[in-house]
């Protein structure tokens, strides 16, 4: 099962009033262990930065300013994400983004249901609690130390340990995938079974520590458990 962690960064909180995107950063889950491979890309929102996004995130017009269009990253950033579930904290907002870019380029938009939304998971899980992401770092133990400005790509690395910590931690379905006898691993082949070993091993037991054994043993009387037939 392949997961797509994503964040982005903006000038704002609504496309709708010339909002736009100015960096995404993704990280790839693959049946929930990061693969290591990343997307991250910085984008020219073709207009200012206001000052409060600007305390945010640290993006601003001079920096931005020769970084490419979303038009013109848009086909590779798809074919990152591909089909892949989204897991976005806050998703509606995210999603909300996307798809207004989506749109001015052309682009077929996300579903509705193409996100998992951790804000909502965490508020589900822990009702009544702060449920940011870095209070969810608090609560997991998560170092966030570095994240002394929002960015996307490293709030996507955060984010990534927070889902898997809030489905139930690093493995959460406890399923180890069968390594076949010849090699090669079947996640999904049900009719695999352990088999006996061709040869026994050897024993590791000396012949001292036999006769300590055995010495031990008398001394426990009949009644001993080693003593039974």
């Amino acid at each position: 099962m392949r997961e797509i962690v994503l964040d982005t960064e903006t000038t704002g909180f609504e496309p709708e009033t010339g909002d736009r995107i100015v960096e995404i950063g993704a990280v790839e889950l693959y049946n929930h262990v990061p693969t290591g491979k990343t997307y991250h890309q910085y984008i020219n929102p073709e207009r200012s930065m206001p000052q409060e996004a600007f305390e945010v995130h640290g993006l601003g017009d001079d920096f931005l300013r020769d970084k490419p269009l979303f038009a013109q990253i848009v086909d590779e950033f798809l074919e990152f994400i591909g089909d892949s579930k989204l897991v976005i904290h806050n998703a509606t907002f995210d999603v909300k983004f996307l798809n207004a870019e989506l749109g001015w380029s052309k682009r077929p938009l996300l579903p509705k249901d193409c996100a998992v939304d951790t804000l909502a998971i965490a508020r589900r899980k822990f009702p009544g609690s702060p449920a940011s992401l870095d209070a969810l770092c608090r609560r997991f133990g998560i170092d966030n130390t570095s994240r002394t400005l929002h960015g996307a790509l490293l709030d996507s690395e955060i984010l990534a340990d927070v889902y898997l910590e809030l489905i139930g931690g690093k493995q959460p379905d406890l399923v180890l995938s069968p390594v076949r006898q010849g090699g090669g691993s079947e996640g999904g082949d049900d009719n695999w079974r352990p088999q006996r070993r061709p040869e026994p091993l050897a024993p590791r037991i000396t012949d001292e520590e036999k006769a300590a054994h055995a010495a031990f043993v008398e001394k426990l009387g009949e009644a001993a458990l080693w003593s039974r037939g």
